[in-house]
């Protein structure tokens, strides 16, 4: 599963990027140990490794990806602002490139030519290797973002990219280091290895998540729930669902799924920082899970077996059933249109029946003036 373009074909390779991955990783794998084996870490600085962790992690599953990337909800301003600078912390690209690129993802999914990150094109391709080479996939189109070129968060962040990012980064750390004296603590564990975790836990969903796992709601593209990966991710791991909904502000659907993004962004809902969380419907997600069934009981009766036309005859009647009640839905919801549009329609014949009595009102107010006025001159 690796990139089968030869040598003479590969695009350019992007030095930034690519020292950017192999430097922090090998500080990560040698320094960080080396430093751990012979001096120790204080719990200041472990403390602060996992605020980083959570703090920058989150921000990019519950900011950059379903605040911005799939607007599943709304946020107050300081709750945007807080996202942006600990997303920036991530070193993942601004909110605008990284959002966009992820639209694109999911508008051409699995398609090699224009998938940024396809999983078609193998496993390294998708985990990292997307980011090392000048891929056209990979160029950066933000004509599927004019929402986020109107917000004054996004362009902010985007505009000053590198100073927030270096500041979050290193400035913040060395910060802390000088508070709690222990700097270099702070840059291995806060900064360097904080960094290449992130780093690789949030690049499993655009490869491991597409090969590993399985497919309870569609099998229209390659990506996969696995509780594994969402452990890892802050619940990004319930791939499948996410893509087929990808408007939901939640990832693991179930109440026992492991997804605290979800979780964060309730409770921010609940404290009045956030609105407008959209949910699929209960019966969307229902009949998503039943149309898997079919197609794999479709599945294991074509490798035959013994009363097979029994199976086949009653696995069309519960299919003519699901159609039934489909189509039944649809009337419904035609019939709450139909309804809605109707009432509607009433509200805006009394809002002109009133705006009609109120210019009437206004006709005979301006007479009673130009009667006072006569008055005045008869007199």
């Amino acid at each position: 599963m690796s990139e089968s373009a030869s040598p003479e074909t590969r695009p350019r390779l992007i030095w930034t990027t690519t020292l950017m991955f192999s430097l922090t990783a090998l500080v990560a794998v040698t320094v960080v140990p080396w430093y751990g084996l012979t001096h120790g870490y204080s719990a200041s600085a472990w403390v602060a490794f996992g605020l980083f962790m959570v703090f920058g992690s989150m921000s990019i599953t519950a900011g950059y990806h379903r605040l911005w990337a799939h607007r599943a909800y709304e946020a107050h301003p300081a709750v945007r602002v807080f996202m942006a600078l600990w997303g920036a912390c991530t070193l993942q690209n601004s909110i605008l490139i990284w959002a966009s690129g992820h639209r694109t993802h999911h508008r051409h999914v699995d398609d090699n030519e224009r998938d940024p990150y396809s999983a078609g094109r193998g496993l390294w391709f998708s985990h990292i290797g997307w980011m090392l080479r000048d891929y056209p996939s990979g160029k950066a189109d933000f004509s599927n973002a004019p929402d986020l070129l109107r917000d004054p968060v996004v362009m902010w962040q985007h505009r000053y990219y590198v100073p927030i990012a270096l500041s979050m980064n290193i400035g913040l750390p060395v910060v802390l280091g000088l508070i709690f004296g222990n700097v270099i603590e702070m840059l291995l564990l806060a900064g360097f290895l904080r960094l290449v975790l992130a780093h690789h836990f949030t690049f499993f969903i655009n490869s491991l998540a597409h090969f590993w796992g399985r497919q309870p709601y569609t099998d229209g593209n390659s990506a996969r729930d696995n509780g594994v990966l969402a452990l890892l991710t802050y619940g990004e791991g319930y791939h499948n669902f996410h893509h087929l909904f990808q408007y939901d502000y939640r990832n693991g659907v179930r109440w026992w799924q492991y997804d605290p993004t979800k979780w964060l962004i309730a409770t921010l809902s609940w404290l009045g920082l956030a609105g407008n969380l959209k949910r699929a419907s209960n019966f969307q997600i229902q009949q998503a899970l039943i149309a898997m069934q079919f197609r794999e009981a479709r599945r294991k009766l074509s490798r035959g077996g013994g009363n097979v036309e029994k199976w086949r005859t009653v696995l069309e009647q519960e299919y003519q059933h699901f159609l039934s009640v489909l189509e039944q839905w649809k009337a419904h919801k035609r019939g709450l249109y139909e309804q809605t549009r109707q009432q509607l329609a009433v509200q805006w014949e009394h809002a002109v029946m009133r705006t009609r009595i109120r210019e009437f009102e206004y006709l005979l107010k301006m007479q009673r003036k130009r009667l006072a006025l006569l008055t005045l001159q008869l007199s």
